[in-house]
């Protein structure tokens, strides 16, 4: 059985996920008009961004109320009873049985916050997640603007390289240190990057023709490329230290994080799509004072082709989230960081074959390295993983023996 849902969570990871890079790759290229008579560039990152949160609410709820404990009430399930994750006073909602109140597992009751803490933790709480919202709707557009200047594989490349980021706002932000080892997985993995960036100055580049490109300076053009990925890397890293900041200090599930992050960047996108905003470089790319849905639904009304990989896209991003927590659940975060690095390496394989890009041998050799250095983390986390194994096989022997 557990065989067969490891493979169902590989299986369900590398599909969607691939399958959603190719929707991602297409709606960065332009689409022709339904008369033929020209082509034109989607350019709305927030449309995308809201398509796919919307779509994540829905299925994120479902999953919620399809694994919801026996006697558990709906707001306990949806994450609106937190509790602090460390506090010795406080514990996660268990459903009470023969009659025992709620203990920790000496068997000790346990005081259930008060309702006036409790209103305060969900407070904090949501505050949290509509950071990470914030901070979500902001990377987005950084990203899909990255694509129209450097090739899908460096994207992919790039996006394998949050630990650089996660790392240094953890260390801003919230004042964390870090093992060794992970300076040296830094090393390598910016280093890895330099040389793809570097030695892609003919092979790595896009071609006019795929980004609607109009003869502008290669170079000049990878630089800019590099700058709004830097910047989504950063946002990106802002987000991932705030939500290790929310399971450090309260007892929510990954699929709970994920609902309400995605119900606060539905709401904050739609209200941006809807309102009529200036024109602003990246994060509003439409026509001065306008309104991003009006200008996304006569897009698609004169390009009806861009509606099969939008959908396509909202919707693997969703499932692929879930197969993603599905994973973390049952198999633990070893498994899913060798899933998710393997997943990335075919993806940028996927993307060459589909897109026929060109990369030189530095290229793959930057890319070896960056992928080098994430094994180096990987192996050291399948290192930890089994020494804690073996002293909770020895305290269990000498439990055992008295």
């Amino acid at each position: 059985m557990a065989i067969l849902r490891l493979a169902v969570c590989v299986g369900g990871v590398y599909s969607m996920f691939l399958l959603w890079a190719i929707a991602q790759e297409r709606l960065s290229v332009p689409f022709a008009s339904a008369d033929g008579s020209r082509s034109e560039k989607f350019r709305s990152a927030l449309i995308m961004s809201t398509f796919q949160s919307a779509f994540s609410v829905v299925s994120s709820f479902i999953y919620i109320l399809v694994r919801r404990k026996p006697g558990e009430s709906l707001s306990a399930a949806l994450g609106l009873e937190p509790t602090h994750a460390k506090s010795k006073a406080v514990a996660p909602y268990k459903p009470q049985q023969n009659g025992h109140v709620n203990g920790n597992e000496n068997g000790r009751a346990v005081t259930q916050p008060s309702p006036l803490e409790s209103a305060a933790l969900r407070r904090a709480l949501l505050w949290r997640y509509f950071q990470c919202a914030l901070f979500i709707t902001a990377a987005a557009p950084f990203g899909f603007a990255a694509l129209a200047h450097i090739s899908y594989p460096a994207m992919v490349l790039g996006k394998s390289c949050k630990l650089v980021p996660v790392m240094l706002m953890n260390v801003l932000l919230y004042r964390r240190r870090f093992a060794r080892h992970k300076y040296v997985v830094v090393a390598l993995v910016t280093a890895g990057i330099t040389m793809f960036m570097g030695f892609g100055a003919q092979g790595g580049k896009p071609s006019s023709k795929a980004h609607g490109g109009a003869g502008a300076d290669a170079s000049g053009s990878n630089i800019i490329g590099v700058a709004y990925l830097l910047i989504n890397l950063a946002i990106d890293g802002a987000t991932n230290s705030t939500q290790d900041e929310i399971f450090d200090r309260y007892s929510v599930t990954g699929q709970q994080m994920m609902l309400w992050i995605n119900v606060m960047s539905t709401l904050v996108t739609s209200v941006l799509a809807l309102l009529p905003l200036p024109y602003i470089p990246v994060l509003h790319p439409s026509d001065g004072w306008s309104s991003e849905l009006a200008n996304v639904l006569a897009f698609v009304r004169t390009h009806p082709g861009v509606i099969s990989p939008l959908a396509q896209f909202a919707l693997t991003g969703a499932l692929g989230q879930l197969f993603i927590f599905e994973t973390l659940q049952h198999f633990g975060s070893l498994t899913l960081v060798t899933i998710t690095l393997t997943r990335k390496l075919f993806t940028m394989i996927l993307s060459v074959v589909v897109y026929n890009h060109k990369l030189t041998h530095g290229q793959w050799t930057g890319a070896a390295v960056v992928f080098a250095g994430i094994s180096v983390e990987a192996w050291v986390k399948r290192k930890d993983v089994h020494a804690k194994r073996v002293m909770q096989e020895k305290e269990k022997a000498e439990i055992k023996t008295l």
